[in-house]
């Protein structure tokens, strides 16, 4: 009987080096970790990325992000302690300076009233970056409660509020301003932030109502209301924070927009009003001296043109992150 054979060691080849190889790839494999060797996860912890994570980490690598981020921060703290990099009152105004060009401590010169163009265009800073940032939460609130509500529900409910939705879309915006500012006697931003939000909010409910129903459709909803969990949970736990980038992306872009919609308003002289600092209305006040004093309009001008280009770019980058297909 011929004899039983034992199993042999399994032998790497030793021509190139294979135990060796073996070995360091090993180690390279377990020093990666599963998020860094093509296999779905994370960092080498072996916990996976989140959607956040991952878009934050790119963000990081944008300088895009970074110079718009860097611009947006500077205008936040202008708007708040405008006082850091101008000492002048903007509404301390002399006529017998009307229209001058720069003078030493006024380097922008001066409007047909005799103020300071430096100074109003740091303090109307204020005003835009307000109405923008207030608009904004305004609309994405409004609108995501609305669109997520039509979009979980269906039905009867997303008949409703989507013909609702409609109507509003149906009013020209300037058209609307017109009408609706033209009997507001307040100088404050609010009838402005306002206006925007009442026709803005379509806009973003129909981004969180598609959204909501692509969530809604995944396997760990369904396994979520088999069961048993409650409309609330669902919506709140698991449809909601799946369907929240979209809005996130279109009202990062939109502020920039309201801001230069608050802009327009205010040139046609139906939003904000003096005694208010507004770029608006600065540019409003210079178009028809553009030919003997350019430098009236040139400064307001400028500055809303830069933050509503820092907003849409900041906007971009950030829906360049939140858009894996977009890589």
């Amino acid at each position: 009987m011929p004899e039983p054979q034992t199993p042999k060691a399994a032998v790497a080849p030793t021509g190139s080096g294979g135990a060796t190889d073996l070995a360091m790839s090993e180690a390279e494999a377990l020093e990666r970790g599963p998020g860094d060797g093509g296999a779905p996860g994370g960092p080498a912890t072996g916990r996976p990325r989140s959607l956040w994570s991952d878009a934050w980490r790119e963000l990081r690598r944008n300088p895009v992000f970074i110079l718009s981020a860097l611009l947006i921060l500077f205008l936040v703290v202008i708007s708040i302690w405008p006082q850091l990099i101008v000492s002048t009152n903007p509404l301390h105004c002399e006529l017998a300076r009307s229209q001058r060009g720069r003078e030493p401590g006024h380097p922008f010169g001066f409007d047909t009233q005799g103020c300071d163009v430096y100074a109003r265009t740091v303090y109307g800073a204020r005003a835009s970056v307000t109405v923008g940032i207030c608009a904004t939460l305004g609309v994405a609130l409004l609108g995501s409660l609305v669109g997520g509500l039509a979009g979980f529900f269906g039905g009867w409910a997303d008949a409703l509020l989507s013909r609702g939705a409609d109507i509003f879309f149906g009013i020209p915006v300037i058209l609307g301003g017109l009408v609706f500012l033209s009997v507001v006697t307040s100088t404050t931003v609010w009838p402005v932030v306002g206006f925007i939000v009442l026709l803005g909010w379509p806009q973003i409910a129909r981004i969180a109502r598609g959204a909501v129903i692509t969530a809604k459709e995944n396997d760990y909803v369904q396994a979520a209301r088999a069961l048993g969990a409650s409309n609330t949970r669902m919506l709140l736990r698991h449809v909601a924070p799946n369907a929240v980038a979209p809005v996130i992306v279109v009202a990062t872009i939109a502020l920039g927009t309201y801001i230069a919609l608050e802009a327009t308003l205010s040139f046609l002289g139906v939003g904000l009003r003096p005694p208010t600092v507004s770029w608006g209305i600065d540019v409003s006040n210079a178009a028809s001296h553009i030919r003997n004093s350019p430098h009236m309009l040139l400064w307001p001008a400028g500055a809303l043109s830069v933050t509503v280009l820092a907003f849409i770019m900041l906007g971009d980058a950030v829906r360049d992150a939140l858009d894996p297909k977009l890589r």
